[in-house]
C-alpha cells in the first residue's frame, strides 16, 4: 500500500479512537486526547480526511470515472451512510430504553436529546428520518451524509470548473471537507503546499502552541464584546471559525511530519491504526455504540480508573476485531468471486 494511503488511514484510525474516547464524558483517558491541547479536535480531522479520500475516488490513476458513474457512486455512498445512521440511532435508542427499564431510572431516556423520541414520537421520528433531529454524540455521521450528498457537486465543479470550488460558504463545515479534497490534488494548491511544506511546518508550530495556550488558559474573548461578525470568535463545533480552521490546518501540517516518526519505531501501531482507518465506516458505527455503552457503564459503576480502563481496553479491542472482521469478510468475498463456477 502506498505510504500516503497508510498515513491517511493511520490518522483516520487515530481520529476514530479519540472520537470513541471523547464521546464518553468524564472518562479518565479523555484527558490525554489532543482535544485538551487543541482548538480543533478529531471531528475536524475525520471530515478533512473524508474530503482527502474523495479526491482519490474522483481522480483514479487507472481510469477516470465518467461524470454519471461518479454521481451514482457518490449518491450510493450517501445512501449507505444514511441507512447506517438510522440503524445505529435505533440501536442507541433501544440501549437507552433498556438501561432505563433495567436500572428503573426513566431519566436515562432523556440523555442526549432522546427525550423527544419517547415523549413526542410522531414529530421526532420524522425529524430523525430527515436528519433534522439529532442525538448527542451521534451527529457526526449525519454531517458526513450531507457532505456526501454535496460531494458530486464538488467533484463535478472540480472537473469542469476547478476555480469555482472555493465559492462555497467559508463558515460551513463543508470548507473542512473541501480543503481535504483540494489539498489532496497533486496540482494547484495541493502542489504549492507540498513544495513549501518545510516552511509551513515552521509557521505551524507556534500556531499550534498558541492554540494549546488558549485552551489551557481559557483565553476566549467575551462574544458580546467582539466586533461583528461575532461568530468569527466563538469556540463552537457548529462553526468553522477562522481561528479553529487555522489551528486545524497547522495541526495537519505537523501531523504529516509526525507519521513517519511513529511508523518507523512502532510499525505495529501504524498497522493497527491503519486497519481501523481502512474500515472507518464499520469502526465508526461500532465506536458510536460502544461510547454510549461506556457512558451507561460509567453511570452504573460511578466511573473510576478501573471502570474507565476496562471500558477503553475492551472498547478498543472490539474496534480492532471489527476492523479485522471487515477485512476478512472482504477477502472471503473476493476469493469466492474469483473462484471458477462449478
Amino acid at each position: 500500500m502506498p505510504r500516503e494511503a497508510n498515513a491517511v488511514d493511520f490518522w483516520r484510525g487515530f481520529a476514530l479512537v479519540t472520537i470513541f474516547i471523547n464521546h464518553i464524558p468524564g472518562i479518565f483517558y479523555a484527558h490525554f486526547t489532543h482535544a485538551n491541547f487543541s482548538i480543533s479536535d478529531s471531528a475536524d480531522l475525520f471530515v478533512f480526511l473524508a474530503g482527502w479520500s474523495l479526491r482519490h475516488v474522483v481522480s483514479s490513476r487507472r481510469r477516470l470515472p465518467s461524470a454519471a458513474h461518479l454521481v451514482v457512486r457518490l449518491f450510493g455512498r450517501a445512501l449507505t451512510l444514511y441507512i447506517v445512521q438510522i440503524f445505529i440511532i435505533v440501536i442507541a435508542l433501544a440501549m437507552l430504553a433498556a438501561a432505563a427499564l433495567i436500572l428503573r431510572n426513566p431519566l436515562l431516556m432523556e440523555w442526549h436529546n432522546a427525550a423527544a423520541v419517547f415523549h413526542d414520537p410522531p414529530e421526532t421520528v420524522i425529524g430523525l428520518t430527515l436528519l433534522t433531529h439529532q442525538l448527542g454524540y451521534f451527529d457526526i455521521l449525519p454531517l458526513y451524509v450531507v457532505l456526501m450528498l454535496m460531494a458530486p457537486g464538488f467533484a463535478l465543479i472540480d472537473r469542469y470548473a476547478p476555480r469555482l470550488v472555493w465559492f462555497f460558504n467559508p463558515l460551513a463545515w463543508q470548507i473542512v471537507f473541501v480543503l481535504g479534497f483540494v489539498l489532496a490534488k497533486p496540482a494547484g494548491l495541493g502542489a504549492f503546499v507540498r513544495r513549501h511544506m518545510g516552511w509551513i511546518r515552521l509557521v505551524s508550530l507556534p500556531v499550534v502552541v498558541l492554540g494549546a495556550l488558549i485552551i489551557w488558559n481559557d483565553w476566549w474573548p467575551d462574544p458580546t464584546t467582539v466586533p461583528q461578525p461575532a461568530l468569527f470568535f466563538v469556540q463552537s463545533k457548529s462553526y468553522a471559525t477562522p481561528l479553529r480552521l487555522l489551528q486545524f490546518l497547522a495541526l495537519v501540517a505537523l501531523f504529516s511530519a509526525a507519521y513517519p516518526l511513529i511508523a518507523r519505531p512502532m510499525p505495529w501501531l501504524s498497522r493497527f491504526m491503519s486497519r481501523l482507518g481502512r474500515n472507518s465506516l464499520e469502526v465508526f458505527c461500532v465506536a458510536s455504540i460502544l461510547s454510549l455503552a461506556g457512558q451507561i457503564i460509567r453511570f452504573v459503576y460511578k466511573g473510576g480508573i478501573v471502570a474507565d480502563t476496562a471500558v477503553v481496553a475492551v472498547g478498543i479491542a472490539i474496534l480492532a476485531c471489527t476492523a479485522w472482521l471487515s477485512e476478512w469478510l472482504e477477502r472471503d468475498r473476493a476469493k469466492r468471486q474469483a473462484a471458477p463456477s462449478a
